[in-house]
């Protein structure tokens, strides 16, 4: 039986540890494949606000689930202090007595193995498949596995591969800045925002690709007016542009769903719906669909309330809220008499622009024989001393 150990802090597993795996599984043809990450590895120190180990373990299933015969392992548990390596193989060889371990290095690991602890006990119980990082590498592989193979008789075997040169302490730093999409699976880049880990933000492009498929494809166009019109709101009233996006990008993400799909995903999320919103379910788009923005893409608490009152508003909204409210009425694709007004004010004098929106939105459902929402009237009086 082959069995492959990969271990790593994998912080987090991007593409690069993928394609490794990939060779190896296709060169080698393990009948089990362990991707084993550390708890606290022995070689460096992990970087505050790295996930703990069962997040990672979550996002290695996910980046590694199209390899053969995988399984990712927890090989920590009864463990206390720093993770090594020998100790995980001698756990395997008391579980596979007779079968061929075989542990996964990248160059550093291999060009450093005689550092480790306990290392000739690991060169006597695996086989080294060693991966190079970079393509001028393999000179000094096969010296140090020339050497290993002498002086300790270790079976070595140096795989061919074409590297991707990723870093994941790159990756985290891109992952802060909205950037990294690309150096990850989608799956795991997914998680990673869904959880915000690493303090990650949501790339703009991917968020509207994944925000767009919620949406019926003649709303693309209001919400990505929405989107521009926020960002200029906030790029001149000071709140943060990006940010901004974010919202009107998620702002409608429940808006194609009916009545009874609108209740379900209120149930799911313990929202609780009056009569007005249940007797004009487009409004509950805003309630659900704030919910689903935080669970889906884990937007803060200010994106999470700026889509949570775009539709009916409040009183004493915070100015992020107002820029949402009203980059969702005045987008370019809006058309209706006394919007070029809003649109004048909203950059001159945002309370007074607020106050007219929420007039003329009130009037539209009079004048459509619907009932006023509460949320919708309290707002109004809030706001209305600032109409002359």
């Amino acid at each position: 039986m082959r069995i492959i150990l990969y271990g790593g802090t994998f912080n987090p597993p991007h593409l690069g540890h993928i394609a490794a795996a990939k060779t190896v599984s296709e060169q080698l043809h393990p009948d089990l494949f362990l991707v084993v990450p550390d708890a606290v590895p022995p070689h460096k120190e992990l970087e505050e606000g790295t996930p703990s180990l069962e997040a990672r373990l979550q996002l290695c299933r996910l980046a590694f689930r199209d390899i053969p015969n995988v399984e990712v392992r927890d090989m920590t548990l009864g463990r206390s202090g720093r993770c090594y390596s020998a100790d995980t193989v001698a756990a395997l060889r008391e579980q596979y007595p007779d079968g061929e371990l075989v542990f996964l290095l990248g160059t550093d690991m291999f060009l450093g193995f005689e550092s480790w602890y306990r290392y000739e006990y690991l060169l006597r119980e695996c086989v080294l498949a060693v991966l190079p990082r970079e393509e001028d590498e393999r000179p000094a592989l096969e010296a140090q596995a020339e050497k290993l193979r002498r002086e300790h008789q270790a079976a070595v075997l140096i795989l061919p591969h074409e590297p991707l040169p990723l870093h994941s302490h790159i990756i985290r730093e891109r992952l802060r800045r909205r950037l990294g999409s690309d150096m990850l699976d989608d799956a795991v880049y997914s998680e990673i925002i869904r959880r915000r880990y690493y303090d990650a933000r949501p790339e703009l492009s991917w968020l509207r690709e994944k925000a767009y498929a919620y949406l019926k494809p003649k709303r693309i166009a209001h919400v990505a007016g929405c989107e521009n019109e926020a960002v200029m709101l906030a790029v001149y009233w000071g709140e943060e542009p990006e940010k901004a996006a974010e919202a009107a990008i998620l702002h409608d993400i429940a808006k194609k769903y009916k009545l009874e799909e609108q209740l379900q995903i209120s149930e799911k999320y313990g929202i609780i719906n009056d009569h007005t919103e249940i007797a004009c379910p487009k409004i509950l788009h805003a309630k659900t669909g704030a919910a689903m923005a935080r669970d889906l893409f884990g937007v803060d608490d200010a994106v999470y309330e700026a889509i949570r009152w775009h539709c009916t508003g409040k009183p004493d909204m915070t100015l992020f809220e107002k820029i949402i409210w009203l980059a969702d009425y005045i987008e370019p694709t809006r058309d209706f008499p006394g919007v070029e007004k809003i649109r004048k004010l909203a950059y001159e004098d945002i309370d007074k622009a607020l106050a007219v929106s929420l007039e003329m939105s009130l009037a539209f459902i009079r004048e459509e024989g619907g009932e006023p929402y509460t949320d919708t009237v309290k707002a109004y009086q809030w706001y209305s001393q600032e109409i002359d």
